[in-house]
């Protein structure tokens, strides 16, 4: 893990699962650092995956995952394949700088759910052939949910990164913070 994240109090649950979040946005975001367009659409890897399209994705993921525990269904909710991977293709609008802020955005009314809501409460999730029939999830699984979905996608970023130039992770923290790696 190339940051460390800080527990600024340990009777705060909830925040502390948030920073974790936080965190892990960082690491997609860092992966975008100084990078042309051109190179963050492009697919270096054996994955048909770009960072441009990882990063639309993780935002539909997030913002999704809060309007189902919000009991609405997503205007992003993926009930096709070709709809699923509509959400890995960013339009001509939706460039890394409109993603980012846009993902600013999502990040901030995510963290204003979560501290609204008690952690044990549930929500149900929609019908879906990928979901248990009739499940309901507490607030505590979904924000840990987060935190796993784009963990997983920060290592992806990480790789298609490094596939890009050669900069890992860490040299990116040291660049985001103006040290030397």
């Amino acid at each position: 893990m190339p940051i460390h994240v800080v527990e600024k109090d340990v009777t705060d649950e909830r925040g502390t699962l948030l920073a974790f979040l936080a965190g892990q946005r960082g690491g997609v975001r860092r992966a975008l650092l100084g990078l042309t367009a051109e190179q963050a659409a492009s697919v270096p890897s054996a994955s048909e995956m770009s960072l441009h399209g990882l990063l639309k994705h993780v935002i539909q993921a997030e913002t999704g995952w809060i309007e189902w525990a919000k009991g609405n269904v997503p205007k992003s909710f993926e009930e096709t394949t070709e709809r699923w991977q509509e959400g890995w293709r960013p339009t001509e609008e939706e460039t890394v700088e409109v993603l980012l802020a846009r993902w600013d955005e999502a990040a901030a009314a995510t963290e204003r759910f979560i501290r609204s809501v008690d952690l044990e409460s549930t929500f149900e999730l929609p019908p879906a052939p990928w979901f248990p029939k009739e499940a309901s999830l507490s607030m505590r699984w979904l924000l840990l949910h987060l935190i796993e979905e784009i963990a997983r996608h920060a290592g992806h970023a990480d790789i298609i990164r490094e596939t890009i130039d050669g900069k890992t992770a860490f040299e990116l923290v040291a660049q985001e913070q103006g040290e030397d790696a």
